[in-house]
């Protein structure tokens, strides 16, 4: 399940080993535990849990591949600093929706869009198939139906953007899906289009925009048209705060 559904269902794997890594990871990255804190040891994390030492180990190792944590012989398992952390892991991009982002981080979480995201779509001009522009064309009509929830909307929009970086053909681009799908989030949760009619229209027309120049084949317009997107969704998002601030 991706991000943004987990997001949108509220559902997680219910296994001990994803009970432990989610448990404990929501409780570094909301702060409840700081970084350089050590865990407690095995025994009481054991207890607390209810599960052997191995389901423990794996889940630490989990954690650790992560970024968030380190064992230190003779002291324990530490606690990273921030920047050790796997910031595009969807995991760690969830754990911090829930414990509640501001502005700033969604500020550069759009700014490394605006990295990847108009490159991806001039890529788009210069390889996308027939078939990759009449499928994205199909994506950005569906973005315009009236009777899009909050929900739907965001998975229409997000079905969008992968398309286009598929259509970069670079694989490179496809895989900073969780980085969009995070993104993404932060609009559905703060901010959705289908509140509004007039931005259910506003959001067909600007990705209808980003296909009509990927099928001229002009890339310096598929990517300020991508460029464009991603500036609205931040604008949107920032009214948003303010409003809620």
């Amino acid at each position: 399940m991706g991000l943004l559904q987990t997001v949108i269902s509220g559902q997680r794997l219910r296994t001990n080993h994803a009970h432990i890594v989610d448990s404990l990871g929501r409780d570094i990255v909301s702060g409840i535990i700081p970084t350089g804190d050590t865990l407690p040891g095995d025994t009481e994390l054991m207890a607390r849990f209810g599960v052997s030492r191995t389901v423990l180990r794996e889940a630490l190792k989990t954690l650790a591949a992560k970024g968030l944590i380190v064992p230190r012989a003779r002291i324990g398992t530490k606690v990273t600093s921030r920047d050790s952390w796997s910031l595009f892991d969807p995991d760690i991009l969830n754990w911090h929706f829930e414990a509640g982002i501001d502005e700033a981080f969604l500020v550069h979480l759009s700014e490394i869009r605006l990295a990847f995201e108009p490159y991806a779509a001039g890529l788009a001009a210069r390889h996308a198939t027939a078939d990759d522009i009449a499928a994205l064309e199909r994506l950005a009509t569906d973005m315009g139906e009236a009777d899009h929830t909050a929900e739907s909307h965001a998975m229409a929009d997000l079905r969008f953007h992968l398309a286009v970086a598929e259509a970069s053909r670079n694989p490179f681009m496809r895989s900073v899906g969780s980085l969009i799908e995070a993104a993404l989030v932060g609009v559905f949760k703060l901010s959705s289009p289908s509140a509004d009619p007039r931005e259910i229209q506003k959001a067909q027309s600007t990705h209808s925009s980003i296909v009509d120049a990927i099928r001229r084949r002009d890339v310096d317009g598929a990517r300020d048209a991508m460029e464009a997107v991603i500036i609205n969704g931040v604008e949107r998002v920032r009214a948003a705060l303010q409003a809620h601030g």
